[in-house]
């Protein structure tokens, strides 16, 4: 596993430019994996990689990098910008109905969208953080199974 020390700057950029968001495939095809820094200066701290770069324990490259957390908050600030723009068109459309009323409905409408594509996007993080912990349980678990094996014979 690479040993990723970067500092907390965290958005990589790539020859095709920043990477800005969840990043979901690298410049070169390969997909994004994600990965926990083993660095002295950010231990345990969760980042993207592109898997290239990492099954060739690559540092210092042009391959995807961006730390979990910046990638969500980017995310969060994008949608919530989008939704300001809708927000705005909406305000700025010619579509004469009852103003206030069909505004307010229209604006819901967005909100929850953008809320709903947010809570996708976090859940999916969140279930493979949990399928991860689950995989180290379990070998952790296995490896505890064979020490005490082991000390029974000894």
């Amino acid at each position: 596993m690479t040993n990723i020390s970067g500092a907390s700057s965290g958005s990589s950029t790539t020859r095709r430019g920043r990477v800005v968001g969840v990043p979901m495939v690298c410049w070169c095809g390969a997909e994004i994996v994600g990965k926990i820094s083993k660095s002295d200066p950010n231990p345990y701290r969760r980042y993207f990689r592109c898997a290239f770069a990492v099954s060739n324990k690559l540092m210092d490259d042009n391959h995807v990098f961006k730390w979990v957390d910046e990638a969500l908050l980017n995310e969060v600030d994008r949608l919530s910008s989008q939704a300001k723009r809708l927000e705005q068109m909406v305000r700025e459309s010619e579509i004469v109905f009852d103003g206030a009323e069909y505004e307010k409905m229209v604006f819901d409408k967005v909100l929850m969208k953008v809320e709903e594509e947010v809570f996708r996007k976090v859940e999916s993080v969140v279930s493979e953080s949990q399928r991860y912990m689950k995989k180290l349980m379990i070998v952790g678990i296995v490896v505890c199974m064979i020490v005490v094996g082991l000390g029974n014979f000894i």
